[in-house]
């Protein structure tokens, strides 16, 4: 009998520090050119909010990256 393995993702660390190192940009650049206020790009970076998907689509087509690369991903086998 063939066993099914189960896969449950679940979103890690917010990525977002990086991907704007990487192009040089502080996140007050970011938020200005994004219009998004200050503090809520910095509720992303450090985690303390998720961002909601369409906010993942936006800043992923502005950083140039897909939206699985804005956060690290747990995965859980059952």
């Amino acid at each position: 009998m063939e066993r099914s393995i189960k896969l449950h993702y679940s979103l890690g660390k917010c990525r977002l520090k990086f991907h704007l190192s990487e192009r040089g940009m502080t996140q007050a650049e970011f938020a200005r050119r994004m219009g998004y206020d200050v503090r809520l790009v910095s509720f992303y970076a450090t985690g303390d909010r998720t961002m909601p998907q369409d906010v993942m689509y936006s800043v992923s087509r502005f950083l140039g990256c897909t939206m699985e690369e804005l956060y690290e991903w747990d995965i859980k086998r059952d």
